[in-house]
């Protein structure tokens, strides 16, 4: 069985860090940092706007030169939003991620923002998932396995 965002989110928790639009990118950085986080929901009047990333800074502001502290987070955030729903299986967050490059998910039920996931925590999932299969198998090779 495949793992779900939702039992992704149970694990993890499914705490998700936003800022407005209005904030400056030096508020969202402060913010990521923080929290130690790699990027935010821009949410705005209970509206998601986008997502604003580590990405979003180093290629959106720091290589030309603007100021975090005068660039608002709205000016420079990724507003195509890639989403997951909480029964997307780890698979296709991956393929969702790979085939657009991204590296958050925000996990809508709906409308209703209920989380966000990472490449970080997909790739986790994946190896305590190999893990446990492999020692199930050696459990089963051994003669331990129950019958």
């Amino acid at each position: 069985m495949q793992a779900t965002v939702d039992a992704i989110l149970k694990q993890k928790g499914a705490r998700v860090w936003t800022i407005p639009g209005d904030a400056t990118v030096f508020e969202a950085i402060q913010l990521m940092a923080a929290r130690n986080i790699g990027a935010l929901v821009v949410v705005s009047r209970d509206k998601i706007e986008g997502i604003f990333s580590e990405r979003d800074y180093t290629r959106k502001v720091a290589l030309y030169g603007k100021s975090s502290k005068d660039t608002l987070v709205s000016e420079i955030l990724s507003p195509t939003l890639i989403v997951a729903a909480p029964h997307s299986t780890v698979e296709e967050c991956m393929r969702l991620m790979t085939e657009n490059r991204v590296r958050h998910l925000p996990v809508l039920d709906g409308e209703q923002l209920v989380g966000l996931v990472s490449i970080g925590d997909l790739v986790n999932t994946i190896i305590s998932a190999q893990s446990m299969e492999i020692n199930q198998l050696h459990s089963y090779i051994a003669g331990q396995y129950p019958g």
